[in-house]
């Protein structure tokens, strides 16, 4: 009996130590190149903000961040990746997605493998509900537009035309205008789809232009597409016209902000997080964002989700005590709460989709440069799709 005792003391002596010798691995599946890279960058960009301030190793394990491009929007590529960090790579963690439909390529392998994956940007509804092993930090579409929709009739904005992105999230988006401005006495004019990858926003926007709208309100991704639906706005008078632009806070991405310039000024969005936003924890997630990001433009809301993603998966290596079980790490993820750079916080416990507040934002020119000024908010949000 002794000898049997003194053989199990072994093993964990010998267990322990190997444990903390090993990383902690987390996948970080994203575009890295292509015309989203920029979603990679940021994200990654936040994740290396968070280890800065709170250090590289958790619950006594190293942390390896193993970074994968899909080259966006892409999801067999995403699928083969994830394949990959899943079987060779031995990951305890799946983390990033930026694009709806490399999020949902991937689901099925977090399941088969009961790993957690932590979504820090596919923002349609039904992204959480195709793995009981996904929790999302950024957001979901209609719980940032349902807002704006009720704040556009409440200020006499009745009339409005959608031109939306031709996916899951634009769709989502243009359904949850329309239920929601209609529920409140408003009406759609009309409707566009343009395509996901390079869209010629021209033909549009004179099409709207003709409808005679008092507003149109806009869904594209972040980055480019904003820039060039905002040119052609003004470039068509439609402006001018005494038509408004009302959005999604992804056509004034922070980063892309100073670039789109006065053309952006005065237009009203909602969104779940502003470089604006006056708060401690902002201001020290901005300061670590620019000192790893040494210069390289303004945080954006996927870096604020992917450093809110890192704060979660800390939080589960710490009080698993580094030993990453993928059901017992969901338990913890589950009503989760805590206080994030865009204010508080939470992962509903049947959904695994985060609660947060939404804000109305006016781009104002501040000292020289552009930023989401929010006026309003709706506090403890959840996807009104779920």
């Amino acid at each position: 009996m002794k000898r049997i005792l003194l053989a199990i003391a072994c093993l964990l002596a010998t267990a322990l130590p190997a444990l903390a010798e090993t990383p902690l691995k987390i996948g970080l599946v994203a575009p890295f190149s292509g015309p989203f890279a920029d979603y990679g960058k940021q994200m990654d960009a936040g994740i290396k903000a968070y280890m800065h301030q709170h250090g590289d190793t958790v619950a006594g394990r190293k942390v390896e961040v193993i970074v994968r491009d899909t080259t966006g929007p892409s999801p067999e590529i995403a699928k083969r990746l994830a394949q990959e960090l899943v079987v060779r790579d031995q990951v305890d963690f799946l983390a990033g997605f930026g694009l709806t439909p490399e999020a949902l390529a991937v689901a099925d392998i977090a399941t088969q493998a009961k790993k957690p994956m932590i979504v820090m940007n596919a923002a349609s509804s039904v992204v959480t509900t195709k793995s009981p092993y996904i929790a999302r930090f950024s957001m979901a579409l209609p719980q940032v537009v349902a807002p704006l929709a009720s704040w556009a009739a409440k200020n006499g904005i009745r009339r409005v035309f959608t031109l939306v992105s031709d996916y899951a999230p634009g769709i989502d988006s243009e359904a949850a205008f329309k239920k929601a401005l209609t529920e409140a006495g408003g009406e759609v004019v009309d409707s566009i789809r343009v395509p996901l990858r390079s869209p010629e926003f021209a033909p549009f926007i004179q099409r709207i232009k003709d409808s005679q709208p008092q507003a149109v309100f806009v869904f594209v991704p972040a980055g480019e597409q904003g820039i060039a639906f905002m040119k052609g706005f003004q470039e068509r008078g439609l402006g001018a016209a005494g038509i408004k632009v009302i959005a999604t806070g992804d056509i004034t991405d922070d980063h892309v902000l100073d670039v789109m310039g006065d053309v952006a000024s005065g237009m009203i969005t909602s969104f779940h997080y502003s470089a604006a936003h006056d708060s401690p924890e902002n201001k020290a997630f901005l300061q670590a964002y620019e000192e790893v990001a040494g210069g390289g433009g303004r945080a954006n809301f996927m870096a604020v989700a992917a450093y809110d993603g890192m704060n979660a998966i800390y939080q589960v290596a710490s009080k698993l005590n580094g030993k990453i079980d993928g059901d017992k790490a969901m338990e913890i993820l589950k009503g989760m709460k805590f206080t994030s750079p865009r204010g508080p916080i939470a992962i509903d416990p049947d959904t695994r989709d985060i609660v947060q507040t939404v804000y109305i934002r006016r781009v104002e020119n501040i000292g020289g440069h552009y930023f989401n000024v929010e006026f309003d908010h709706v506090p403890d949000v959840r996807d009104p799709g779920k």
